[in-house]
């Protein structure tokens, strides 16, 4: 066993047992590698990553590669998603070096953590001739290094700021010209973008369907649905359990990366309930439903929050690690599991050309729609949705008998908070209870555990501890579910905390020189660079996030440093967007500033008001509500006993109050 052994990290504990005299990252590991003048070596993945796995068994189990690591440098294990922060700045510097990157994240430092090398995955041999190179030009020609360190260094920082250009273009047209650049790249066919791999990209998916929808831009919307129908149809989408994975590696959605991973899911929750609540859509409420399902059997931690992932690799009949073995079958499984409905059981998921991956195995996908594959064979839709719901049970049956996948048992505060705003989302869509008590138990698991007398968060938790003093990611995000929360219950106390988190977050991350939060809190040791997060990824960037909160709350709290804050975030970032699809979040939020209108409804029936308001796709309204006095400035002496009025805002001015609820809807729908 070596240093990781104490670790909680499954991640890091996978590789406890590597003859490689790992280390965890900490003040001590960094400190003596400086006293002992040792180049170091940063390794960064995560336990549901492939390429980690192989690299893990080929080199790291390897006596001869772990000699090598041992003799002349300080080894240390990352988990990306317990350390975001080290990840980002390595990520920055192997992207400089090689303009790629992705994990494994490799990288080769000088003492003091500056790179001078780095790369993903490599086989063996390779790996040890360079290490071995690398160990030799450092014992003879240190200032080769340093100098190129040094070069590397300025090229890091200097993609930390960005030019203080003022734009003259109407946010609108700018807009119009970003969403015109970006249908480009569309995908006409299986929509998303037009490459593999396809990443689903909930915050891209949501812009452009608010931006369709307030534009009544119906080709937009039919590109919205294209995607998310033809992610739903399976391959990337479990259709027997429910769940995404993480992306596929081809263009029509169907050959999963077969990890499953919490802030996908959560995220898409969102995105589905909001489609959901705009079309009703009975596929978009499946999509919900199942995900939910699928959460609640894999990812429960049994104390109100998740887990982080399942595995991509499972074991087989043989007992060996693959990758898809839980979820692929074969054609013969399945014709003895369906007997006499295969013929049409293999027309719905396509086994056949279409659904085939590889050495016979199949990825269950649909490529036409139910209504369509019924009138083909003359039965009912109906018939065939129930046919379609046994079949998922029989598969679902036989594939508990194969081993699972295996677990990231560590809960991130971050993802849990993604998780509870969709499953808020999902409740104003479907009104279903169990959804409401899911997101108030992660809501309070977040408030109990992983939130500090202090005032600050923690980033994990994992066997009753929460560790890792938490990143503007995980201030960001729970703050947006805090206000999620305020959304479907009126209670307050979430708003306060919302409020309270963001106070925190300006005193700790918030640097006004630069009109952006650095990623990493004032009182957290400082890595070789500063992290400003703001290009809107797989997660919406946290700075992003961090801006839509303070347009809420300033409504909310009549807060103008929190709006004038916004505002100024928005006016850098919109200059120097060149690809729109990487700044999504931020064109929602210029959305924000533009067309958007605040609806306070006051009264003791305001609850049952809002709950009908929820079910409606109202993506430029901000809604506030009370069922008693409340001192919350678009709520402030508007109180009637016996009386439920609702007040429609803009621009800081409300219309007379009503108390008829369609003639509100009729207003801003």
């Amino acid at each position: 066993m070596n240093e990781l052994s104490i670790e909680s990290s499954p991640y890091l504990l996978q590789h406890a047992e590597n003859p490689v005299h790992w280390k965890a990252w900490n003040q001590k590991t960094i400190t003596d590698a400086l006293n002992k003048e040792q180049l170091i070596i940063v390794s960064i993945g995560y336990s549901a990553c492939h390429w980690c796995h192989v690299m893990e068994h080929e080199t790291f189990e390897n006596d001869d590669a772990a000699k090598t690591m041992n003799a002349h440098f300080t080894s240390i294990k990352v988990d990306r998603e317990e350390r975001p922060d080290i990840d980002a700045v390595y990520m920055k510097a192997v992207q400089i070096m090689t303009q790629k990157g992705g994990w494994p994240l490799n990288v080769v430092c000088l003492p003091d953590g500056r790179p001078i090398w780095g790369g993903t995955y490599f086989k063996l041999d390779e790996w040890i001739d360079t290490l071995e190179q690398l160990q030799k030009l450092y014992d003879s020609k240190p200032e080769k290094l340093l100098e190129y360190a040094d070069k590397l260094q300025e090229a890091i920082s200097s993609l930390q700021h960005l030019p203080n250009e003022k734009t003259e273009t109407p946010t609108e047209i700018l807009l119009q010209e970003l969403v015109a650049k970006w249908t480009k790249s569309f995908d006409h066919d299986f929509g998303g973008m037009a490459r593999a791999p396809k990443f689903m990209m909930p915050n891209n998916y949501d812009f452009l369907q608010r931006y369709g929808f307030q534009n009544k831009d119906e080709e937009l919307l039919k590109f919205v649905d294209l995607t998310l129908t033809k992610m739903a149809y399976g391959g990337l989408f479990d259709t027997i359990e429910g769940g995404f994975s993480r992306y596929s590696v081809d263009m029509k959605w169907h050959v999963p990366h077969f990890e499953k991973m919490l802030y996908d899911n959560g995220q898409l929750l969102s995105l589905y309930a909001n489609a959901y609540k705009r079309t009703k859509n009975p596929l978009y409420q499946e999509v919900i439903e199942k995900t939910i399902s699928f959460l609640q059997t894999n990812l429960d931690n049994k104390e109100g929050g998740f887990y982080s992932a399942l595995d991509a690799d499972s074991l087989t009949e043989n007992q060996v690690l693959e990758e898809g073995a839980f979820y692929v079958w074969r054609k013969s499984e399945l014709q003895s599991l369906i007997k006499d409905d295969f013929e049409l059981f293999s027309t719905v998921f396509n086994i056949n050309q279409f659904g085939h991956w590889e050495h016979g195995n199949y990825v269950l996908i649909q490529s036409e729609s139910l209504e369509e594959i019924a009138k083909s064979f003359a039965i009912s839709t109906s018939e065939l949705h129930q046919k379609k719901k046994a079949w998922e049970q029989i598969l679902f049956g036989e594939r508990q008998k194969r081993s699972s996948p295996r677990l990231d048992d560590k809960c991130l505060t971050s993802w849990n908070a993604l998780t509870i705003t969709g499953l808020a989302e999902s409740y104003k869509a479907l009104q279903n209870p169990i959804y409401l008590e899911l997101a108030l138990k992660n809501g309070q698991f977040i408030a109990e555990k992983l939130w500090s007398p202090e005032g600050n968060l923690f980033r994990s938790y994992k066997n009753r501890k929460a560790t890792i003093n938490g990143f503007l990611e995980d201030y960001a995000c729970v703050i947006q579910s805090f206000i999620a929360l305020y959304e479907i219950t009126l209670d307050e106390k979430w708003l306060n905390d919302a409020k309270q988190l963001t106070d925190y977050s300006l005193e700790h991350f918030y640097e006004p020189e630069q009109q952006l939060f650095n990623y990493t809190s004032n009182l957290d040791s400082a890595l070789i660079s500063k992290h400003y997060d703001i290009e809107d990824n797989v997660i919406a960037s946290s700075n992003s996030m961090m801006a839509k909160n303070l347009r809420s709350l300033a409504l909310h709290f009549s807060n103008s440093f929190y709006e004038k804050t916004a505002q100024e975030m928005l006016d850098k970032i919109l200059p120097n967007i060149d690809y729109p699809s990487a700044f999504s979040n931020w064109l929602d939020l210029a959305l924000d500033f533009g067309e958007s209108k605040e609806l306070a409804i006051i009264g003791t029936n305001a609850l049952n008001e809002v709950q009908k308001l929820n079910s409606h796709y109202l993506p430029n309204i901000l809604i506030a509500g009370s069922t008693k006095n409340s001192s919350l400035s678009l709520l402030a002496n508007r109180f009637q006993q016996e009386k439920t009025l609702f007040y429609l805002c803009e621009n800081k001015s409300c219309q007379a109050p009503t108390d008829n609820l369609e003639s509100v809807l009729k207003s801003i729908l």
